[in-house]
């Protein structure tokens, strides 16, 4: 069997969470956040295949509704401290059995609603790298950053106060994408195989992580006529 074409594009949606009950399936402009991830995949010129790993009925059935393909996901690395890259794993050793996988891999989280597949090529195309194992999106970092002794992280309060914009640039993690070699994952286990290559994106928009969030994404979405 011929290796399919594009990345493989794979969503963990559990369907246990203690911060938002059935977080996955809230909806943000009217659509599940686990189809928002599916849409964005599906919507990457550099994806190709699209699967959700989950242990949920219903998460399943909405994710084949969108034309994802759905792999079970078992109890034992289903719990709240079950880490991604375990479901990751698992699905890469599943789709295996069906035969060939792709060279590279995207892993979507739900949680960032606002992901678009524009966004995803880009971190996909840092992937192509000569020498890059994975790469992740980051956003602009600016503000002062401080220990909780008080001291310092990116600037020395004992200096003359800086500007913002003379700060050593600094980038946030947004946690909404992430690609990577599936030899060099399956190797090291992490999504971060070194080398990697993290990759500024602007208008992330907010993680979701409490229903405060999830409530700011419906605003923002209704704002953007979603």
């Amino acid at each position: 069997m011929a290796v399919p074409r594009g990345a493989l594009a794979l969503i963990p949606a559990r369907g246990g969470s203690k911060g938002i009950p059935g977080k996955n399936l809230q909806t943000v402009g009217n659509v599940p956040l686990v189809c928002r991830s599916i849409r964005a995949a599906q919507a990457s010129n550099g994806v190709g295949r699209v699967v959700v790993s989950t242990d949920d009925d219903a998460i399943a059935a909405a994710a084949e509704a969108e034309g994802a393909i759905v792999i079970r996901r078992p109890a034992a690395i289903a719990g709240d401290k079950a880490s991604s890259e375990s479901a990751l794993l698992h699905a890469l050793d599943m789709l295996e059995e069906q035969g060939p996988l792709e060279a590279e891999l995207v892993f979507l989280q739900c949680t960032s609603p606002f992901t678009t597949g524009v966004q995803i090529d880009a971190v996909l195309a840092a992937l192509k790298q000569e020498g890059c194992n994975s790469s992740f999106s980051v956003s602009p970092w600016h503000g002062f950053l401080w220990r909780a002794d008080g001291r310092g992280i990116n600037h020395n309060p004992e200096l003359p106060r800086q500007r913002r914009q003379d700060l050593e640039p600094a980038f946030l993690e947004t946690g909404a994408i992430y690609a990577m070699g599936v030899t060099a994952f399956r190797g090291c286990g992490s999504r971060f195989c070194p080398p990697t290559s993290p990759v500024v994106l602007h208008d992330v928009g907010p993680e979701i992580d409490t229903p405060e969030d999830l409530a700011l994404c419906r605003s923002i979405a209704a704002q953007k006529g979603e």
